[in-house]
C-alpha cells in the first residue's frame, strides 16, 4: 500500500495509535526526505545543543478532551464531533488540581482541547484553578460561544475569572477563514469576538485576548509583527473588532497537516523549508523547556505535539497519577523531525514567535 492509500486508511479507521506509528515512520523514512536532509537530532548537536535541556515546570497545559463543534482541516490535535469518549473525567481533573496547588514553579495552567468548553466539568475545573490564583489560558475556537445557548454566556464567565483567551482566527476574511475550519466559521468567530468585546476583552488590559494565525498551506508564516498590523487594521475596519497580540503558530508535520501534505505531495518539499530555515535562537525559547503537556487520559508529554505523536516524557513519572516534579525537571526533552517546525525561522509555539 502506497503512502497516499495508507494515511487515507488509517485516517478513516480512526485507529490512533496505528496512525501514530503510522506518522513517527513517514517522518523517520529517508527515501521521503530530501537528499540534503540532516536528522534533528543532528542538526542540533552541529550546534553545540546535544540535547533539549528542561528547567522547572511553569507551564502546566491540559488537553482536556478532544470533542470539539469543528472539524478543522489542519488540527493536529484530530479533534472532533466523534471524539466524545476521550475527555478528561473530573477525579483526573481533581487530580491536575493537586499537583498545580503542590508545585510552587506553576504559575500558569493553560487549558486546551478539542473544545475545552465541551467537557462538562470545564467551569468547575476554572473557579478551582482561579482559587489557586494561577494565570488560566483557554483555547478556545471562538464557534463554541455560537453554537449553543448554553455557551452564550462564556464571555462573562470567562472574564469573572479573568481568563486569558488565545482564539483560533485563520485570516480576516470569511474564505480562507472557511476553507480551513469549514463553512461559516468566520460569521461565528466575528460575532463572538464582538461578544468578548463587549465585556471587555481586548481591550482592558486584564481581559487579554490573544488571536491565532496558523498558515493555510505547506508554507512558513510570514512576520508576526506585519500580520498583527495588518489583521488590528482590517479586524477593526471591516467588524469593529479589538484584540491583543497576534500569535503566529507554524503548522507542524503531524495529524491532519501531516495527511494533507501526503496527499498534496509537499511533504518532502515542507520537510526541507523547515530543515532549511532552522534557527539555532530559537532553542533557548521552546516551550517544552518549561511545559508539560497532560492529555486527557492523564499521560505526560514534552508538548502538545508529542503528545499526538504519542512521544511520552523521558520519566519514570509519565502520568498524573505518579507525577514527580523532580524526576521531570531532571528529563531530557524527547525530540524528532517534527521539531523543525518549532525552530524554522522566528520558531513557533503556542506563545507565538520565539525570536
Amino acid at each position: 500500500m502506497g503512502v497516499k492509500q495508507r494515511s487515507k486508511s488509517l485516517s478513516a479507521s480512526g485507529n490512533q495509535l496505528a496512525n501514530t506509528f503510522f506518522q513517527l515512520e513517514i517522518l523517520n523514512k529517508k527515501e521521503l526526505l530530501p537528499t540534503s536532509y540532516v536528522k534533528f537530532k543532528d542538526k542540533i548537536a552541529q550546534v553545540g545543543v546535544p540535547n533539549i535541556d528542561v528547567v522547572p515546570v511553569e507551564i502546566f497545559q491540559l488537553n482536556i478532551g478532544k470533542l470539539c463543534n469543528q472539524t478543522c482541516a489542519h488540527c493536529h490535535v484530530d479533534a472532533g464531533p466523534d471524539k466524545k469518549e476521550e475527555q478528561m473525567t473530573k477525579p483526573d481533573l481533581e487530580r491536575c488540581l493537586l499537583i498545580i496547588k503542590a508545585v510552587d514553579s506553576i504559575h500558569t495552567v493553560d487549558i486546551t482541547g478539542g473544545a475545552p468548553e465541551m467537557n462538562v466539568n470545564f467551569r468547575w475545573f476554572v473557579t478551582e484553578v482561579r482559587k489557586l490564583n494561577k494565570k488560566i489560558i483557554n483555547r478556545c475556537n471562538l464557534t463554541i460561544i455560537r453554537s449553543n445557548p448554553k455557551y452564550y454566556d462564556l464571555p462573562e464567565f470567562f472574564a469573572e475569572n479573568k481568563v486569558h483567551i488565545v482564539s483560533s482566527l485563520p485570516y480576516f476574511s470569511a474564505s480562507r477563514t472557511d476553507k480551513q475550519r469549514g463553512d461559516g466559521v468566520f460569521e461565528d468567530s466575528i460575532s463572538a469576538l464582538q461578544m468578548l468585546n463587549k465585556v471587555g476583552y481586548g481591550i482592558v488590559d486584564n481581559l487579554k485576548l490573544d488571536l491565532v494565525y496558523n498558515p493555510s498551506g505547506a508554507f512558513l508564516p510570514g512576520s508576526q509583527c506585519s500580520l498583527e498590523n495588518e489583521f488590528k487594521r482590517q479586524l477593526l475596519r471591516r467588524y469593529d473588532v479589538k484584540f491583543h497580540n497576534l500569535l503566529c503558530i507554524t503548522n507542524l508535520p503531524i495529524s491532519r497537516f501531516l495527511d494533507y501534505l501526503i496527499e498534496t505531495d509537499n511533504y518532502t518539499d515542507y520537510m526541507e523549508t523547515l530543515a532549511n530555515a532552522f534557527n539555532p535562537a530559537t532553542l533557548d525559547g521552546l516551550m517544552c523547556k518549561n511545559t508539560i503537556s497532560v492529555s486527557w487520559d492523564g499521560n505526560l508529554y514534552d508538548c502538545d505535539f508529542n503528545q499526538m505523536l504519542n512521544l511520552k516524557v523521558a520519566s519514570n513519572s509519565q502520568h498524573i497519577s505518579n507525577f514527580d516534579v523532580q524526576q521531570l525537571n531532571q528529563r531530557k526533552v524527547i525530540i524528532n523531525e517534527h521539531c523543525y517546525g518549532c525552530t524554522a525561522g522566528a520558531g513557533s509555539s503556542c506563545g507565538g514567535e520565539l525570536v
